[in-house]
């Protein structure tokens, strides 16, 4: 009798979690249907344009309720000063001549490692409809400060620090060494970034990830950051250890 006992309560407890599996999967359907985003995680990819560069990031997010999730990211960005402007005909004589960036002397990456929260806002209402959530994210940002590089005639590479003269004089160079070169004398400049930011999410479906965001952010390093040449004039620049820049994005993912 106790075996027989066992069994049936063991059928009845199986029996007990299938229907409970059918009601929270219902209850997801209906919360769908309603425009309810209904998630356990998310990941997310964003290209972003900003007022002072551009970059990209990757975001994971774990759901903590039905309005809160928990966000961690990682993003690689490009900071340029404003008064960056590309010389095409470095010689004066060739027209197809190479072109640099007149008075950069470094490049300004940052690669950022955070943490967030997501908030919703409003849900979709239905499939057709746009969720808008809000997030605000902190963490290190590590600036990589890489020396802009010019070629000279004998094909040697120059940077602003070995001849502060020549490399100011367009005519003494063949144009810009490219991106994979001076990353042999980066110098590493950490420091703390903010991110907030609003994202209107217009997928159609509740498991993808189709949305714009707008946002804001600030970086602040302890040593200031020098990417244009100590210019007077059109190219004077200040060096800054606190930026601060907006910027529009384009987000895509999913979620489970």
């Amino acid at each position: 009798m106790s075996v027989l006992a066992q069994d049936s309560t063991g059928k009845r407890t199986k029996a007990s979690r299938k229907d409970e599996k059918r009601q929270r999967i219902s209850a997801m359907v209906k919360q769908e249907e309603e425009g309810v985003l209904s998630y356990t995680k998310q990941t997310v990819f964003g290209l972003q344009l900003r007022t002072n560069g551009y970059g990209a990031w990757f975001e994971l997010g774990r759901r903590r309720t039905p309005r809160w999730t928990n966000l961690y990211s990682f993003e690689i960005t490009e900071i340029k000063d404003r008064k960056e402007e590309k010389v095409s005909n470095v010689d004066g004589t060739s027209f197809f001549g190479s072109t640099l960036i007149y008075g950069k002397i470094n490049n300004f990456y940052q690669a950022k490692l955070g943490f967030g929260r997501q908030y919703i806002f409003g849900q979709k209402g239905n499939k057709n409809g746009i969720a808008v959530t809000g997030a605000l994210n902190a963490g290190i940002s590590v600036g990589l400060l890489k020396p802009y590089l010019l070629r000279t005639g004998n094909d040697s590479l120059l940077k602003y620090e070995d001849n502060p003269a020549r490399f100011l004089d367009i005519k003494q160079g063949d144009g810009a060494a490219g991106f994979t070169k001076g990353w042999n004398s980066l110098k590493i400049k950490p420091g703390p970034f903010l991110k907030a930011a609003l994202r209107f999410d217009f997928g159609r479906y509740n498991e993808s990830i189709q949305a714009l965001e707008i946002g804001l952010s600030a970086d602040y390093y302890s040593q200031k950051i020098q990417i244009m040449a100590p210019l007077t004039g059109t190219y004077a620049t200040e060096p800054k250890s606190l930026f601060f820049q907006g910027h529009i994005a384009f987000v895509f993912g999913n979620r489970k």
